[in-house]
């Protein structure tokens, strides 16, 4: 603090008035801890390792990006994005008891995470599991009432239901 102050002294008033300005305004949302996140964005920080296995995932390429994400996981296991994806990855692939686990523990560490949320509902409709999907389908109505991962997961729920039904 004595170094910034000495700073400040030397660059004159308006630097020190930027700074409390700076210091003032409250951070950007997207900084804000536990925010809502999708996979669109990441907990900690966009690295080029994460850009690079998302590319992949959302090319279909899944066996191909568990090991980026793996080795992201490793190095911060509290990365509910790249936990996200890992379990994506995973039940696209068929592995729904690893799919769980990293759906699991995305939302273990970011509870409100958007597509962790809407994901693990839909892997729960694939195990015929409708009551935990709806669960789901609650806290992102909850979170972000009408949002992209609410609708697409609403729409599932009532498309398993009619399919239940004929």
């Amino acid at each position: 603090m004595l170094k910034f102050t000495r700073i400040a002294l030397i660059a004159g008033p308006a630097l020190g008035l930027a700074v409390g300005l700076a210091m003032a305004l409250p951070a950007p949302s997207s900084w804000a801890m536990g925010s809502s996140s999708d996979s669109s964005s990441s907990s900690p920080a966009v690295t080029a390792d994460y850009a690079t296995a998302k590319k992949l995932v959302d090319e279909g390429k899944y066996r191909d990006a568990i090991p980026i994400l793996d080795q992201l996981v490793a190095k911060n296991p509290a990365d509910a994005d790249a936990l996200n994806e890992l379990g994506f990855s995973h039940r696209k692939l068929g592995h729904e008891q690893k799919a769980l686990t990293y759906y699991l523990k995305a939302l273990s560490t970011e509870p409100n995470h958007l597509g962790a949320n809407e994901y693990l509902g839909e892997l729960y409709l694939e195990m015929k599991d409708l009551p935990h999907a709806e669960e789901r389908l609650a806290v992102l109505e909850k979170v972000c009432n009408n949002c992209e991962q609410y609708t697409e997961l609403k729409e599932k729920i009532a498309d398993y239901k009619a399919k239940q039904q004929s």
